[in-house]
């Protein structure tokens, strides 16, 4: 039985497995682990900050996927991905969002207290919190909040962002080359016009 709070049931009533993930984080790295539905601890990790360790993530995921997974599509798959972590923001937390894993921003205060009534020491640990944020998401994610997407809109405004971007750096780079250009074979030309090359605007 899937715990509320969590999204396991895809289509005609199916439910499927979920796979449950605490994410302890720190400057330069992320302890992980993996459970599914029945506490059964999976894999146990530290990956690094940044791309590399978000795509080493990624196919952990994959490696450990149920096999109830192999036909669904790989947005109904990620639907199943339930994470904890104790932020909500930052670029790890918005490629896990983007790669549609259901993200979980648990208050420290309250993995403290989880910790203090469920471990037998109470002592703080990278890959101890890391289960204990695994826990939290398996067992009492109806208590936390779920964290939301962009809107439409802004990702819309996302986009024209970096389009925009794109466009005016890439207006730069031809321009510059023009000039290079430009003055390697026309020097004089360059060197006594006041309008070309053009200016750059």
């Amino acid at each position: 039985m899937l715990r509320q709070g969590v999204v396991g049931r895809i289509g005609k009533g199916v439910v499927r497995k979920v796979l449950f993930i605490g994410d302890d984080w720190a400057e330069d790295h992320h302890d992980i682990e993996i459970e599914v539905d029945d506490g059964r601890r999976l894999v146990r990790a530290r990956l690094p900050e940044g791309l590399d360790g978000i795509a080493k993530l990624h196919a952990l995921i994959a490696e450990h996927a149920p096999a109830e997974w192999a036909d669904l599509p790989a947005e109904q798959a990620a639907a199943q991905v339930a994470v904890g972590i104790e932020t909500d923001r930052g670029g790890w937390v918005v490629a896990l969002r983007a790669a549609g894993y259901q993200v979980y921003a648990i208050n420290p205060m309250s993995a403290a207290r989880y910790r203090e009534r469920h471990c037998t020491s109470g002592a703080k640990s990278d890959a101890g919190d890391a289960h204990v944020l695994a826990e939290i998401v398996r067992l009492d994610s109806a208590h936390h909040r779920l964290i939301a997407g962009d809107s439409d809109l802004a990702d819309g405004v996302k986009l024209l962002a970096r389009a925009h971007q794109t466009a005016i750096w890439e207006r730069t780079r031809h321009v510059l080359r023009l000039r290079s250009a430009l003055n390697e074979f026309f020097p004089l030309r360059c060197k006594h016009s006041r309008t070309w090359p053009p200016p750059m605007r």
